[in-house]
């Protein structure tokens, strides 16, 4: 079993900052990428940012520049640094995690339950 569990969400005025983490746990041989979606009230869920195993980055558009992802593989843990934030950042983050079970199997991807981040205006 793999579970990943999200921490640091919250309630900011609007241009504050926030930094998400997430920490994977269970059985499992490695972790590929990890990332981060986002789901606003009424909105499809959306995805945020992603980081390599090796350290490549991608970003949504929306965030660049404001949002920075990285991770602690040797801590299974991925972070989402959040800066500038806006009302429309207001959504459920997820943090995600390409995860291969043992040494000679495929690999899936799994989620975690999200945390709240909301931003007053």
């Amino acid at each position: 079993q793999v579970q990943l569990v999200e921490s640091g969400g919250g309630l900011v005025q609007a241009g504050g900052s926030l930094r998400l983490s997430c920490a994977a746990s269970g059985n499992f041989f490695r972790i590929n990428d990890m990332g981060w979606d986002r789901q606003a009230p009424g909105n499809q869920r959306e995805l945020v940012a992603g980081i390599t195993r090796g350290g490549v980055t991608n970003y949504a558009d929306s965030v660049k520049g404001r949002f920075t992802i990285s991770r602690d593989s040797a801590k299974n843990m991925v972070y989402l640094q959040i800066d500038g934030l806006k009302p429309e950042d207001t959504a459920v983050y997820y943090c995600n995690a390409d995860v291969r079970r043992t040494s000679d199997s495929g690999s899936s991807r799994y989620w975690g339950r999200g945390t709240q981040v909301t931003v007053s205006s």
